[in-house]
């Protein structure tokens, strides 16, 4: 045998670079989180949106309806946009999908540094959150689709980190422009929304469509020029077109058309989508979403130090952990072991932050803990949870059914986090019930069953090709066996161009190891 090229981020570069601009659609969502969750904390905006209440230590105040729309109207739109994935894919690409992101984008900002209504405020959060629920979920589906397997966690792992830096950035704008008072503090924050939109407008222009999504489409010729910019051994194209489009014609094969209903009409479709479903969910069941929106703000009216610097803090260790994990993600990340261990950490995290608050609250040695305890939950969020929920998500659905389940998966997660934002002020508005920090005591079991769902029932993919994990999840194994499972080489059509076609099902019952596999877990 011929030896084979040295795979190296080198000489993926190329590859790397389009994964790279593409894992930039997280940055405009960060920056979102980051800004607004400052804004609700600064005299200047709560003047113009907020009312006076001498009882607090701003002097003005939100009620929590507003505070809840502003922070929640934005991931309902990003729920509305992800839903639509499927349906979308139909006719446009992960490109073109990105660039009608860019547009809304642009268009909702304008509308939020001009208005002075409350009405238009909404209309300008629901518009953007059409827009993130677009980029984060096409842009996904580029970095599954076209990352070699053995760099797909470092590209998430990526778009993670940009999600990260965003909040940050967006948190020290927020930092140093509370010092500017009125409306320029925080209209200046919101100017920096428009970089995103304009870098990916323009790069756009230099990187090919998914060669997935173009053989979905029946454009074999596209995607092969596709995957011969995104691969450096052109050698080897072909065959990696051949085994990527032998697979989708499999499906095909199986199922005549691609509509919603198939992600449960099938037993493998309804496993594989429950389980990018709840993958995705861990993100939300961590707690993580009121930590990240109302952090300030939560700082502020708990009395905590510097409500400003105690979130630059926090948001500082949370990229540099997802910076660490990016380094490691493809030698050591097993989705099953950082994903169970992250969410008891963050459990264990909310659990102490509740008691000690509860037992001496508004204290500077209680504020030091919260702060001290906070850091450490970051960074089982960030280094654990959030990388490895997305991966997940987007590695589990069928390549025919990618863009339906993950657009469901994203849209379910964008609907736990708008649950989270929806309901926390409620909780830690001193108008409402007034908990501040004891809202840990119910995240805390949250994540201890997301720990124990994921131990039970999440199968291990990593460095997995996608025509590999077909191949697992048709042959029915349990989540356990899927790490030290044998594929048995292309599992979609007859290696032999003259044996007739035959379904991916005939392929592993055929093979008696598979046959073995799935039988001891046939119910």
């Amino acid at each position: 045998m011929a030896d084979q090229p040295k795979e190296s981020v080198k000489a993926h570069w190329k590859c790397l670079l389009a994964c790279t601009l593409m894992s930039m659609c997280p940055f405009q969502y960060g920056i979102d989180f980051g800004i607004i969750g400052g804004l609700q904390a600064m005299p200047g905006f709560l003047q113009v949106f907020g009312n006076e209440d001498p009882t607090v230590p701003l002097g003005y105040n939100i009620s929590p309806g507003r505070q809840q729309l502003i922070s929640s109207l934005m991931i309902l739109g990003a729920f509305v946009a992800s839903s639509a994935a499927g349906p979308i894919a139909k006719f446009i690409g992960r490109k073109a999908s990105i660039w009608v992101a860019c547009l809304l984008c642009i268009v909702a900002n304008v509308v939020m540094m001009t208005t002075t209504s409350i009405g238009g405020l909404y209309a300008g959060r629901l518009v953007i959150g059409l827009a993130n629920g677009m980029y984060m979920t096409f842009s996904q589906l580029y970095l599954q689709e076209c990352a070699p397997a053995r760099y797909r966690g470092l590209t998430v792992g990526a778009f993670q980190s940009w999600t990260s830096i965003g909040v940050l950035i967006g948190t020290i704008i927020d930092n140093f422009t509370v010092k500017l008072g009125g409306k320029q503090a925080y209209i200046v924050p919101l100017g920096i929304v428009y970089v995103v939109p304009g870098l990916l407008s323009l790069g756009l222009f230099f990187i090919p469509e998914s060669p997935r999504w173009l053989l979905q489409m029946d454009k074999e010729e596209a995607a092969r020029k596709s995957l011969l910019w995104l691969r450096p051994f052109p050698e080897l194209v072909d065959a990696e077109l051949y085994e990527m489009k032998t697979a989708i014609d499999a499906e095909k094969h199986l199922a005549q058309n691609s509509e919603i209903v198939d992600i449960f009409r099938n037993p493998v479709d309804r496993r594989r989508t429950l389980l990018a479903v709840g993958a995705v969910t861990l993100q939300a069941a961590s707690g993580a979403m009121y930590m990240i929106s109302y952090g300030t703000y939560f700082f502020e009216m708990a009395g905590v130090g510097s409500a400003f610097e105690n979130s630059c803090i926090l948001t500082g260790v949370g990229v540099f952990i997802i910076l660490v994990n990016s380094a490691i993600i493809t030698r050591y990340g097993r989705r099953r072991v950082f994903l169970t261990t992250g969410l008891i950490i963050c459990g264990i995290c909310q659990l102490i932050v509740a008691a000690v608050y509860t037992a001496n609250p508004g204290t500077k040695s209680t504020g030091k803990v919260i702060v001290g305890i906070s850091v450490l939950y970051i960074m089982g969020y960030n280094g654990m949870v959030a990388t490895y929920a997305w991966l997940c998500g987007g590695e589990f659905p069928s390549q025919r059914l990618r863009s339906y389940t993950f657009g469901l998966a994203s849209a379910v997660g964008f609907l736990g986090a708008w649950l989270t934002t929806f309901t926390a002020p409620y909780f830690i508005n001193p108008s409402a019930l007034n908990w501040g920090p004891k809202y840990g005591y119910i995240w805390t079991p949250s994540c201890f069953i997301g720990a124990a769902w994921v131990w039970l029932y999440l199968p291990e993919v990593k460095n997995r090709t996608f025509e590999e994990i077909d191949e697992m999840f048709l042959a029915g194994l349990p989540a356990r066996k899927f790490r030290g499972y044998q594929c048995i080489g292309a599992a979609a059509l007859a290696v032999d161009e003259k044996v007739p076609r035959v379904s991916i099902e005939e392929v592993v019952w055929s093979n008696p190891k598979a046959a073995t596999e799935a039988t001891t877990h046939v119910e």
